[in-house]
């Protein structure tokens, strides 16, 4: 299944970009993140990584169809 990939802050370093397309075996978020991790080893270091999946923020046990798009969102700080 085709997942659209949009990242942000470090995330967005991580995989080279703001958009990007995965291919997943998976139905849940967990395998999109298992394969960002597999594609971007750096990626598994982001532990408080938040998921959102067509604007919702969702956990690991989402079920996802054909072209969601899957927003990955850092921690953010700041002064």
């Amino acid at each position: 299944m085709k997942i659209k990939i949009t990242a942000f802050g470090i995330a967005k370093d991580i995989v080279g970009g703001k958009h990007l397309e995965l291919e997943v075996s998976g139905a849940e978020l967990s395998g999109v993140r298992q394969e960002l991790i597999s594609q971007f080893p750096d990626f598994g270091k982001l532990a408080s990584l938040k998921f959102a999946v067509n604007t919702n923020y969702v956990d690991d046990s989402c079920q996802l169809n054909e072209n969601d798009e899957v927003v990955l969102i850092p921690p953010v700080s700041g002064g």
